[in-house]
């Protein structure tokens, strides 16, 4: 099952004890798991009913004014429970992110957790319940609705269903519902406590790098823990150490300046929809290679380390392919390896109508959604460059906004090229930082086994930037189901996935020690 941990109590963690001369921050330096899972057990309903209201609240990244309505509702959550917060701004305009802060007597270190608040847009067809209006079911595909209020009990396996449950309003549940647990318990943190929680990270995170560097002494931590993405396909925990990088773009192509019977003039003018789709197959080929010239040059060789961690995850690929309904996969065999290479995504291609709106007819212009995946060593400015260049060379001429009539009559090929505002550079930590390892060995005592690890995941953030500010090893810890749709309809999270991850955290926030 997804994400569920092991239930067998760790017999070394239940020995361990303060060594003589300890500092006092490793006085919990024990998993506070068992006691962390009686009080969610008897508390379950509340944390649900809790994590509803959170994702009841509108998020999608560009509309600020719901934007900022989160960020005031979690600063509250957060005062309720002792913490010192600020709403922090890189500029009038732009989203906030919430600042928390707790210091704990006696702790040496300060750890940072970052989360993110706002969501993607919500317009995609197939949602079976409103985005906003949380809604408990069984898995996709039946997703039948229970009545989570009056059950007996909370089925693990049941999935809460809105956006943002996965990505990534989860990861700030998690936290939340860990440091209530450890108080009631009366287990002090073993760290200072800096909570950085994002509210345009769906947009490209284009503020925040300005934002962290306004305000870079307050944020500072010693680690940083990333909690966005979603865990291992095998159900264990994982933590990766970085991300990949992004930049993309939309592309459109003009055809006649008005439409045309397709049987008159299918024959003469050029079809903008068979253009896009050429353009689109000379960036990359059916099984994923990027056919751009030089595009590879850049991309670091694969360490011996990386290759060993590799090498370490489970084989999921035999069993994703069955349970996604793929007869093949493009790249190598391995799904991780595929990380530490660029892709090109296309996102979306356009162009005419289709259904009931098709007419036979040819198009004024079509258009493509494109974005690249960037490994450490690429940049989005060279990235940019390349695709231009090899673009040109194929006899296209590139233009920034509409072309007038004396621009199309000059030009057999025109293409409209805009670069999404939001990109970043790859992030990457090293693995074998003593922080690294205190995370490492904190999930490990919480799940009972050795915790996966994953050089850097496949999703992008802006966080480069941030981790080279703030001079602190990142660590990624992820607690959300690997099927939880984020980005897409019927987001949600895993309750059993919100257990585990309640337990992580806790751990996290009790038991680092380094």
């Amino acid at each position: 099952m997804y994400g569920r941990l092991s239930r067998r109590a760790n017999a070394s963690t239940v020995k361990r004890r303060r060594a003589p001369g300890a500092r006092a921050g490793a006085a919990q330096a024990a998993s506070p798991r068992d006691q962390v899972r009686a009080w969610r057990q008897a508390h379950e309903k509340q944390i649900v009913g809790d994590f509803a209201t959170l994702l009841s609240k509108p998020n999608v990244a560009t509309t600020l004014a719901d934007v900022d309505a989160n960020a005031v509702y979690i600063q509250g959550l957060l005062e309720t429970r002792g913490f010192t917060t600020r709403l922090l701004r890189a500029a009038p305009g732009t989203p906030a992110s919430v600042f928390a802060e707790l210091k704990v007597p006696g702790a040496k270190r300060t750890v940072t957790f970052y989360a993110h608040y706002d969501g993607q847009p919500i317009s995609q067809k197939g949602w079976i319940s409103t985005p906003f209006e949380p809604s408990m079911r069984t898995a996709l595909p039946e997703a039948k609705p229970v009545d989570w209020k009056d059950a007996a009990r909370l089925d693990p396996d049941w999935r809460l269903f809105a956006r943002g449950a996965g990505d990534d309003k989860g990861s700030i549940q998690a936290l939340i519902s860990a440091f209530d647990a450890l108080k009631a318990a009366g287990i002090k943190p073993s760290v200072n406590i800096k909570l950085l929680y994002e509210g345009e990270e769906e947009q490209g995170s284009p503020h925040f790098a300005s934002l962290v560097a306004q305000n870079l002494e307050t944020v500072r931590g010693d680690l940083l823990i990333m909690g966005d993405g979603p865990m291992h396909q095998s159900g264990k925990q994982e933590i990766n150490f970085g991300n990949r990088g992004f930049v993309g773009f939309r592309a459109v192509v003009y055809g006649p300046l008005k439409p045309l019977h397709d049987g008159h003039y299918g024959s003469w003018a050029p079809s903008p929809t068979v253009m896009i789709s050429s353009l689109v197959m000379s960036l990359r080929d059916e099984d994923g290679k990027i056919l751009i010239p030089g595009i590879y040059d850049d991309v670091r060789p694969v360490s011996a380390s990386d290759k060993a961690a590799l090498a370490a995850l489970p084989d999921v690929e035999t069993d994703l392919k069955k349970a996604m309904g793929l007869g093949r996969n493009v790249g190598g065999p391995r799904l991780a390896d595929g990380y530490m290479r660029p892709t090109l995504n296309i996102r979306a291609i356009h162009g005419g109508d289709d259904g009931p709106n098709a007419a036979n007819a040819i198009a004024t212009e079509a258009n493509a959604s494109l974005d690249f995946r960037l490994v450490p060593g690429e940049t989005p400015a060279r990235v940019r460059q390349l695709t231009e260049a090899w673009l040109t060379r194929q006899g296209w001429f590139i233009v920034r906004g509409t072309p007038d009539l004396a621009t199309r009559l000059a030009h057999p090929k025109i293409v409209r090229i805009d670069w999404d505002a939001g990109e970043s550079i790859a992030t990457e930590s090293a693995m074998d930082s003593p922080a690294a390892k205190a995370v490492a060995a904190s999930i490990s005592r919480t799940a009972g086994y050795p915790v996966l690890k994953l050089p850097f995941m496949g999703g992008s953030s802006g966080m480069a930037e941030i981790v080279n500010q703030l001079k602190a090893p990142m660590v990624g810890v992820a607690i959300a189901n690997y099927d939880d749709n984020q980005h897409a309809q019927n987001e949600n999270l895993r309750l059993g996935n919100l257990w585990d991850g309640i337990e992580v955290y806790a751990g996290l926030l009790a038991d680092l020690d380094w």
